[in-house]
């Protein structure tokens, strides 16, 4: 299973989903099952590690995020099984950026695999935002990674 986290620069949301994601994976032995990448609707980024405090609040979770910054390329529409978008912007720009109704399908909301945040309709971004933000971002994103891996791992059993 190949899976593709996209947010809008690649260095918080999608870098911190894809590194949690890999973590998870580990930890239940199934890294040989999955492959992992992020990348970002807008290309200002690029090259560029995630967020420093982005790295520093996941770096207390035991998450190191090493990911380097990259825009979505149309042939990720082709190379993976799944392209997570973090909030309902992306997941329109990525439905739009589709080469195909195939590849359209393959676009889903993160939020969506939460199970223990019930109120929130998005990965909020916080680019803009204190400490409580990156928190926030990094509860949601191990609710939805579990439930995200859950709901693959049952598919597959």
């Amino acid at each position: 299973m190949k899976i593709l986290f996209v947010c809008l620069g690649n260095i918080c949301r999608s870098p911190a989903a894809e590194g949690i994601m890999q973590h998870l994976v580990e930890e239940r032995g199934l890294q040989d099952a999955f492959t992992l990448d992020s990348a970002g609707t807008y290309a200002g980024h690029q090259g560029e590690l995630p967020d420093k405090r982005m790295r520093v609040h996941a770096a207390r979770r035991g998450y190191q995020l090493t990911h380097r910054s990259r825009p979505v390329r149309e042939s990720d529409f082709f190379d993976f099984d799944l392209i997570i978008a973090m909030d309902d912007s992306n997941y329109h720009n990525l439905r739009r950026m589709a080469p195909t109704v195939e590849a359209e399908q393959k676009v889903v909301k993160m939020i969506d695999f939460c199970r223990r945040h019930p109120y929130y309709d998005a990965v909020p971004d916080p680019y803009y935002g204190g400490a409580s933000g990156f928190e926030l971002v990094l509860d949601l994103l191990e609710d939805a990674t579990e439930g995200l891996l859950d709901s693959l791992t049952a598919e597959k059993s």
